[in-house]
């Protein structure tokens, strides 16, 4: 799995590619996400157009990831999800618990209240 992180009007946007498994993987997302919220980063999207598979320690990590940056005062959300990380959130029912975006634009603008309104 590869993390990378960019900037786009004041959000962090990071980019996952790979499978979000149990391992070194989980590892690798936690400490990206606990490095974002150190440096004061309150707006952050994962964007999941290239994992093809999360496990349910993914899942598990995913809400941990929530709740880090929630407990921050920031926001987490998720977007561009394939359609069997779209499939593991349905059956968890974590679908309602993430603001989720099909793609980029809509994602980085929700965080604009005026425009989401």
């Amino acid at each position: 799995m590869t993390i990378t992180t960019r900037e786009v009007s004041h959000v962090t946007i990071v980019d996952i590619t790979g499978r979000i498994t149990l391992g070194d993987e989980l590892d690798q997302l936690r400490n990206t996400i606990r490095e974002l919220v150190a440096a004061g980063k309150k707006k952050i999207i994962l964007n999941f157009a290239n994992v093809d598979y999360i496990d349910s320690s993914g899942v598990g990590e995913l809400v941990g990831s929530y709740t880090t940056v929630r407990n921050a005062g920031g926001e987490l959300k998720l977007m561009n999800l394939t359609k069997k990380v779209h499939d593991v959130l349905n059956v968890t029912k974590l679908y309602t618990v993430f603001d989720i975006k099909d793609d980029e634009f809509t994602a980085v603008k929700s965080f604009d209240y005026f425009f989401a309104k």
